[in-house]
């Protein structure tokens, strides 16, 4: 497994692995080079086209010993973080997660990103809280999509209450709750391994995309996506 990048980090990636890391401090405020971290790993999930899975190791919230203030954080770094999120939860390669502990800030944000989350029992999904409010970036639009009638959603959105693990995984916050989170982490990796990550990439937009967009509308995205599909079965049967 390849350590790509941390959050608060280094600036190079080394290129051999068979998996990309990325680690991220809850603790530690978005800076830069948080933002350099994500977009590097991203970079190289591209290059290798999908063969590489990327897991996310997050920890950490806010406010905990050992943090940090947010210090120069600004509206246009916020959304340069956010972007860089959302390239990551576009990526044509499996993105896994595992949480440990309280899961807050930057971690937080990090592990909703991905698409299949692992968490150790003694998880906590830890809204940010500001100046006495939650923060109310793109966390709070993920966390409502997950149900935002749902009362600990409800509550984690608008008091900054945690959401304990148990209520996480009731919520589908949460794939699986691990005692053995590196069996875990492995046993996650083969769920990929019979779609490429480009395939997987075309169908979590498909299911995104699905909520909000009409039958008629949605057909020939669909059907394109069939024809490409039965095209690779064709020739994979020729070859």
């Amino acid at each position: 497994m390849t350590n790509a990048q941390s959050g608060t980090a280094r600036e190079s990636l080394p290129p051999t692995g068979d998996d990309l890391l990325l680690t991220v401090d809850g603790r530690e405020p978005v800076t830069p080079g948080t933002v350099a971290a994500i977009g590097a790993v991203c970079d190289a999930a591209e290059d290798r086209a999908g063969r590489s899975s990327v897991v996310v190791r997050v920890s950490g919230a806010p406010g905990a010993p050992g943090g940090r203030e947010p210090g120069e954080l600004t509206v246009a770094l916020v959304g340069k973080w956010e972007r860089a999120l959302g390239r990551l939860a576009r990526l044509p390669a499996l993105t896994v997660a595992v949480a440990d502990g309280d899961c807050g800030g930057p971690a937080l944000d990090a592990f909703l990103a991905t698409d299949y989350r692992i968490a150790t029992g003694t998880v906590r999904l830890v809204p940010t809280v500001l100046a006495g409010t939650t923060w109310p970036g793109m966390a709070l639009y993920r966390l409502a999509r997950h149900g935002a009638a749902a009362a600990p959603i409800r509550r984690a959105v608008l008091f900054g209450t945690p959401i304990t693990g148990a209520a996480a995984l009731a919520l589908n916050l949460v794939d699986e709750i691990a005692d053995d989170p590196a069996s875990a982490l492995a046993a996650a990796g083969e769920l990929a391994a019979a779609t490429s990550g480009p395939e997987l990439a075309i169908r979590r937009q498909l299911m995104s995309e699905a909520s909000t967009t009409g039958f008629d509308e949605a057909l020939g995205v669909h059907l394109a996506a069939c024809d490409r599909l039965l095209r690779r079965a064709v020739a994979g049967a020729a070859s």
